[in-house]
């Protein structure tokens, strides 16, 4: 943590309220984070059908890593995306831009309507992120490796600096078929860069089929860890009570970066896109559009009963202490 700043699962964020005591409040905090979730996978889908193309399947398995980061996780500010000391993230799959700009107009940087714009003649939301013309990204990114390298030299300029800030890059797992990731993570063990946190988005899908059927880069764990990496291996990277253990255990290390290695779904949330690396840049038509709505629909009331369930158990519990003080 820097200076006095509030520790993760207690800071105070748009839309999720803080956390004051453990327990129901905690429960209830991850609830909130689900929602938040559920919103940008909306808004993935959203921005995807309306520009008729784009890349669904790895935006919708890293939705719950992009809301858990912007939502929880990083310090940051919407009404001031340059301030200073800002953490840093770098989508290094920049192809994977609609779920970026998703939670970035959830968090308001944006209004969510200029999602619609997504890769029209004009809008400032590019098939790939654009530092230059949208507030919040910090890294022009698209070409498959040189994300994580650029996240390197932020994280080695905020150790020069003496800054505090830290810097996160995610990745794709087919992305590690690129040499210039395992120079980048060489050099970032052999600096020490304790500030650096790499994600990877380890869906074991690209573009043409499993990682394994390509160019395996298993094991992903160990590589890292001859790089000198702190590795945390999460084994259901769309749930996001692991996604805080994870990120709470790497704001501990010290002395070395640290890489998350998160197992998640392609096409998370949707039932007809899930697993499958046919969505992986495929936009949906209207029918399937509407059918995907419907998915996140139900994933809505299944929170909302989720919600109930945790009221209702809590006043029991509060019910019973009461009962068993007044004796």
């Amino acid at each position: 943590m820097k200076g006095n700043e509030m520790p993760p699962l207690m800071r105070p964020a748009a839309g999720v309220r803080p956390i004051l005591i453990a327990g129901k409040e905690v429960i209830m905090e991850i609830l909130e984070l689900k929602k938040k979730a559920n919103e940008v996978r909306r808004g993935i889908l959203t921005a995807v059908h309306a520009a008729k193309s784009g890349h669904p399947g790895g935006s919708l398995s890293a939705a719950d890593i992009f809301t858990y980061l912007y939502f929880e996780e990083m310090n940051i500010d919407p009404s001031r995306p340059d301030m200073e000391g800002r953490d840093r993230f770098v989508l290094s799959k920049g192809h994977n831009a609609p779920g970026l700009y998703a939670v970035l107009a959830e968090r308001g940087y944006f209004p969510k309507k200029d999602l619609l714009t997504l890769r029209q003649i004009g809008s400032y939301l590019q098939g790939h992120p654009d530092m230059k013309h949208i507030k919040g990204v910090d890294m022009s990114s698209g070409s498959l490796g040189q994300g994580i390298s650029a996240a390197v030299g932020m994280a080695l300029a905020a150790k020069m600096d003496g800054a505090a800030y830290r810097v996160y890059a995610l990745l794709g797992d087919g992305e590690l078929q690129e040499g210039q990731v395992w120079e980048a993570a060489m050099f970032a063990g052999y600096r020490e860069l304790d500030n650096l946190v790499v994600i990877v988005d380890n869906n074991n899908l690209q573009i043409d089929g499993s990682i394994d059927e390509v160019c395996s880069a298993y094991p992903i764990d160990e590589k890292f860890k001859a790089f000198n990496f702190h590795v945390i291996c999460v084994e259901d990277g769309n749930d996001m009570a692991q996604l805080h253990e994870a990120f709470l255990e790497a704001a501990k290390v010290k002395g070395k970066p640290t890489a998350i290695i998160a197992e998640t779904i392609k096409g998370k949330g949707i039932s007809f896109m899930e697993d499958k690396a046919s969505w992986h840049g495929k936009a949906p038509n209207d029918e399937e559009y509407c059918r995907a709505m419907d998915d996140l629909t139900a994933i809505d009331e299944m929170l909302e009963e989720e919600e109930k369930t945790v009221e209702k158990q809590s006043a029991a519990a509060a019910g019973k202490e009461e009962n068993a003080n007044g004796k």
